[in-house]
Order: C-alpha cells, then structure tokens, then sequence
C-alpha cells in the first residue's frame, strides 16, 4: 500500500535514509538523522511537497518526496523528487511503484517540471528514472566529497506539461 506519510512514520523514514548516509554515496548527507529530524522535514508536506510511504503488512519499506527545487519564487512549478527504498528490498520494484505515484499526484497539481539529481556512479536510479521519462539535462563533475572520494552529480529532469 502507498500512503501519504504521517509523523508516526518518520523513525522508520529515518531508518531507511540512514543506511543510505552510513553505506552510500547516494545522498551527501554524512551525519544520521534522528526521527524528529525527518519529521521536522515531513513538516512542510502539502499537495505540491508529497511524503509517501510503501507500507506492507505494518512495515514501511520505502518513502517518496518532492520537495522545492530552489526557493525563490519563479520556480514555484518545479519539485525536486527522492526515492529510498530499504535495503533488503532492493529491485522488487517498489521505488517504481513509488515514484508512479509521486508523479501521479503531481500531475494533479500545478507543478510542470521535476527534477532528479543523482550521485554518479548509480546505474540503477538512471535505468529508473529514464524508464520514466526522465531525460538528463546536466552533469556536474566533482561537486561532492564523500568517503574519500570526489563525486559528480548528473541532473535529469522530467515535464509534466500535458500537450
């Protein structure tokens, strides 16, 4: 079951992000997040900044959320989306089913254009967001640090637009 997140939600949320922090180049973040952290993220969740959860048999297996691309006014129509899903559910296909619904309900919304920034190396998140519709749009080298090593982050980005 897909579901919006609730605060109930968020030490589970926490759960999942931080395996990603300690075991990954995936997000930048470096330091584990504490449960009322995500929730204090969750806060800002509206029809335009969707958290949802994929929740079987009482357990969530993975989150979904958009949230603003940049702050200032004139991009008001643009999200930037996460997908996590736990680590022992890797390829099940639950971050597509996730990332289906993020989208359908923006699609609902009046936001035009999503975006996704992806850590490089990650074959797997740009078959999926390719598989998408996602097209890449940019590519930066050498942006982030961690474990040891430069990372680059390449953009893809995704319109909503109907023609």
């Amino acid at each position: 079951m897909i579901r919006e997140a609730t605060m109930k939600d968020s030490p589970a949320i926490a759960g999942i992000y931080n395996w990603y922090i300690s075991n990954s180049t995936i997000t930048f973040e470096e330091d584990e997040v504490e449960p009322g952290d995500m929730a204090q993220r969750m806060v800002v969740a509206d029809q335009t900044r969707p958290w949802l959860v994929l929740e079987i048999d009482g357990d969530i297996l993975g989150f979904a959320c958009a949230g603003l691309w940049r702050r200032r006014s004139a991009y008001r129509f643009a999200r930037e989306t996460s997908i996590y899903v736990h680590e022992q559910h890797f390829g099940k296909g639950y971050g597509r089913q996730l990332y289906e619904r993020l989208l359908d309900e923006l699609r609902q919304t009046d936001v035009n254009v999503v975006i996704a920034g992806i850590a490089l190396p990650n074959e797997r998140s740009i078959e999926l967001h390719e598989k998408l519709g996602f097209e890449k749009v940019g590519h930066f080298h050498k942006v982030g640090k961690k474990f040891g090593k430069q990372l680059d982050v390449g953009y893809w980005q995704l319109s909503l637009e109907q023609n």
